[in-house]
């Protein structure tokens, strides 16, 4: 139908009209010209669809909309930067778990004073320093481990040109020896005496007495245990009712650093540290016997106590470290918030300058039917009218 109309409104110089009907046929014309327009808007939502409708709204609309969507892009990258910290936080809290239960460790090996205790509770440190160092190595995402050191810096940017960014320096967990300050203590290697007892007759027990039953001692023996330097850390006397299980009970009770047994005849020493036993009558059961032992850190209060310095060094450094990446964290978050809500106020922004009022839409689509309608009449009642002046020449 609109091309129809506009036909005839390019050939009305050939044709007489009256004014009335060229009049309506315009009229009708440019009703229907607006319902193609309004019609488009309501179909596409949009005022704007083209820079033909409206340069200035169409670029303008378009630069906010492409701005946005570069915006947009980032939010991924900095999504998946707040896992890869959240991973690493995730990481540092296990960290400093272990650290804590490394220190409790070594308070444990403080609070006693046996020697072979201390090497034990050693080498459960040790277990947890390896730990700590394996979920360090553990922490990472997407193959990126903020407690791995070395290229595991991360650089989250924050604008389409990149000139604004965040830069989360790694630190490096997997060797907390360098890191930390925490390095594996030396847990130590017992040495051993065995020393076969001369029985005078019958197999020797725990019972039998050391001086009836052997030809080792004698009553007034001094039994003398010294340490690596030469100084005598404890002694023993025996006498005439001392048994081998006597013996045996009072070195274990009186020496943290020795360990004594009794088997098949033979007593056997265990030292944690250098030892020199000697005592018994001439060359009887020991004649200056030195036994050498590989000493652990822990065998004096003052290793421990240098272990524990460490630790609590380790302790303050770590938290550091977790409140850093606390405050990045909290940095990423607000950020990526900022962005959603930015990138939604340029859109906002754009749809003013392009998007239809879909009610207003409407209601010029009815009136603009209302009027196609009306001008369809007058042109029908203008087009009766010259007919009925023709019909008075007929």
């Amino acid at each position: 139908m609109t091309t129809n109309l506009q036909n005839a409104a390019d050939t009305m110089s050939d044709i007489v009209l009256s004014n009335a009907a060229r009049a309506s046929l315009l009229s009708l014309t440019q009703t229907t010209e607006l319902m193609g327009k309004t019609q488009g808007k309501l179909a596409t939502g949009k005022k704007v669809n083209s820079a033909l409708d409206n340069p200035n709204s169409f670029f303008t609309a378009q630069g906010l909309n492409n701005r946005a969507t570069d915006l947009t892009n980032l939010l991924d990258d900095m999504g998946q930067s707040i896992q890869t910290l959240k991973a690493a936080d995730q990481g540092i809290s296990a960290i400093t778990k272990l650290i804590a239960a490394a220190k409790a460790k070594a308070n444990q090996a403080l609070q006693t004073s046996d020697a072979f205790d201390r090497s034990q509770y050693a080498r459960e440190y040790n277990d947890l320093l390896d730990q700590i160092e394996g979920i360090a190595g553990d922490s990472g995402y997407k193959g990126k481990n903020l407690l791995g050191g070395g290229d595991n810096d991360l650089v989250v940017y924050f604008n389409e040109d990149n000139s604004n960014k965040l830069k989360i320096g790694a630190i490096d967990y997997t060797d907390i020896a360098t890191t930390l300050g925490l390095e594996p203590v030396e847990v130590g290697s017992a040495g051993l005496l065995t020393t076969p007892l001369s029985a005078n007759s019958a197999a020797l027990l725990t019972t039998s007495l050391l001086t009836a039953d052997s030809a080792d001692f004698a009553a007034g023996d001094i039994i003398s245990f010294k340490d690596g330097n030469g100084d005598e850390i404890w002694s023993f006397e025996v006498t005439s009712a001392t048994t081998v299980s006597d013996f045996v009970t009072e070195v274990n009770s009186n020496l943290d650093s020795v360990q004594a047994s009794f088997k098949a005849g033979a007593l056997t020493f265990s030292v944690a540290e250098d030892i020199t036993i000697s005592g018994g009558q001439t060359a009887g059961a020991f004649a200056s016997a030195t036994v050498t032992a590989e000493e652990s850190d822990w065998l004096t209060e003052a290793g421990i106590n240098d272990t524990l310095s460490h630790i609590q060094s380790a302790i303050e450094s770590v938290r550091l470290q977790a409140s850093t990446f606390g405050t990045n964290l909290t940095m990423l978050e607000n950020r990526q918030d900022f962005t959603k809500s930015f990138a939604a106020t340029l859109e906002a922004g754009a749809d003013k300058l392009v998007v239809a009022d879909m009610n207003e839409e409407g209601a010029n689509l009815l009136a603009l039917q209302t009027r196609q309608s009306l001008s369809t009449t007058a042109l029908s009642f203008a087009t009766q009218a010259e007919q009925g002046v023709l019909r008075l020449f007929g």
